[in-house]
């Protein structure tokens, strides 16, 4: 299932639509908004009695105001801080303040964290343009050193709600609630650092408000699965692909076993082999069922060339021979920067770059891709044509639609060596039974992270990229 996600001008427009459309106030909006908040507060922190709610001067800060009365109204002791002048405010926040019957604290750069039990966050907002500075660089800079919980309202304040990237500093939370339009920003990136638990709240906004405007984003992976054809009872292995593996070049041998492994368990019915001719009696002994192959790749129905693969002689001269034979491509690690070195563009491969590959490809820094994943993923289907999965935490996936796909699935486990490569045989796998490569891309990465979490159960420290493999097993079961 696809969730549909929103720039922050967008999540404005749906604001908009709301109030003239809709049939609900801007100030009714906010106080669904701060209500939804403090009941995920009281959730998330059920025995909390001390709050510090931090406002900022827009309607963020009116979000703010409408927890702190909430809690006051529960008996909870709370201080309001605010980053101006409350009197200085205008419309709903305004009125959010005046209906607050609490003090509050105006521009007072050191706060008083030594009695609190949980920060409310609601300074700064999806509006936010540059880098944070003054009081609110001042009090994220405390906030995040301090060990309190921290419940962000909207967004945390700090990051972009496009790109997910911090905007000089940005708060760490707990907790995230956000409401109407899920902002795409939330879900990659530096975000996943700064998000915490996220919890969403349509906030009663009708259906036909959604439908008026067109999301170039979702988010899937939450309740997803993969969907392979059934296997017929007669069916032979040559009907479930034969991957042809290519890379392990002198010393990478273990790259391309974990690759061909991923495929099998991926339910290609052949997997073969190409790497260096030293390595050919390791193949069976590394796993019985992978053959070795010199020649006849006209046999197979797809091939996944890179991983380790190398960029020397053996490197170049394999991936040139790959690129001669026609057939669906999955391009991973060495090859991709082979790639990078004399581009091509075709309309039936699945690239799967990491950050430092994607600034290769593109020419450009790895701060250039990180700074905006939704860019990056598009920039690199137009220039190289077919899908492309751009790795890294929230996984974005960009195909011919040219609509980015967010991974919801995946954990920082899965930053350990060899990882790649197994998604590089899924993928394989995969499309060798179904040549749509968007739909290949997004139920491969999937798969792959997905696996990752079910194996990191017994913790996320020391997982390795085969502990994934019995888990795809049981998924494409």
């Amino acid at each position: 299932m696809n969730v549909s996600l929103y720039t922050a001008a967008q999540a404005r427009e749906l604001d908009r639509l709301t109030i003239e459309q809709g049939g609900i106030a801007g100030y009714e909006l906010m106080s669904r908004a701060g209500a939804f908040s403090f009941a995920q507060l009281q959730q998330h922190w059920p025995r909390s009695q001390r709050l510090l709610v931090l406002c900022g001067k827009g309607n963020n800060g009116g979000d703010g105001y409408v927890v702190a009365e909430l809690a006051r109204q529960a008996g909870m002791q709370v201080l309001v801080w605010s980053a101006c002048d409350p009197q200085t405010l205008s419309g709903d926040a305004y009125q959010a303040y005046r209906h607050c019957q609490l003090n509050v604290t105006a521009g007072q750069r050191n706060l008083p964290l030594h009695n609190v039990d949980v920060v409310v966050d609601a300074m700064l907002g999806t509006g936010l343009q540059g880098s944070v500075r003054g009081i609110y660089a001042h009090w994220i800079e405390q906030v995040n050193q301090s060990s309190h919980a921290v419940l962000s309202i909207d967004i945390p304040s700090g990051l972009c709600a496009d790109t997910g990237r911090m905007l000089g500093c940005a708060l760490k939370a707990d907790v995230t609630t956000t409401f109407i339009g899920r902002k795409q920003g939330l879900y990659t990136g530096q975000a996943r650092d700064h998000v915490g638990v996220l919890a969403f709240s349509d906030l009663g906004v009708r259906d036909s408000v959604y439908t008026q405007l067109h999301s170039q984003a979702s988010v899937f992976g939450m309740h997803a699965s993969v969907e392979l054809p059934k296997r017929g009872q007669t069916s032979y292995k040559t009907h479930h692909g034969h991957v042809f593996v290519v890379g392990g070049d002198t010393g990478t041998f273990g790259a391309v076993v974990l690759a061909a492994q991923g495929a099998a368990r991926s339910g290609a019915g052949l997997v073969s082999i190409y790497t260096q001719p030293q390595h050919g009696a390791w193949v069976t002994m590394a796993q019985p069922e992978l053959m070795l192959v010199r020649d006849n790749w006209q046999q197979a129905s797809v091939l996944v060339v890179g991983p380790g693969l190398g960029q020397d002689e053996f490197g170049q001269q394999a991936f040139a021979y790959a690129l001669a034979q026609n057939k669906p491509m999955v391009v991973d690690a060495d090859a991709l920067n082979l790639l990078a070195q004399h581009p091509l563009r075709r309309n039936d491969w699945l690239l799967t770059p990491h950050p430092g590959e994607a600034a290769r490809l593109l020419q450009c820094s790895v701060a250039d891709i990180e700074a905006d994943r939704f860019a990056a993923v598009r920039r690199l289907q137009n220039k190289f044509g077919g899908a492309v999965i751009l790795k890294g935490a929230g996984t974005v996936i960009c195909g011919p639609s040219q609509h980015v796909f967010v991974l919801a699935v995946g954990n920082a486990g899965m930053a350990s060596a060899g990882m790649g490569d197994v998604l590089a045989g899924v993928c394989g796998a995969l499309l060798g039974q179904d040549h749509d490569v968007e739909e290949v891309a997004k139920m491969a990465a999937w798969l792959h992270s997905k696996a990752a979490d079910l194996a990191a159960k017994d913790g996320q420290r020391g997982l390795l990229a085969s502990d994934l493999l019995p888990f795809i097993r049981r998924l494409v079961a």
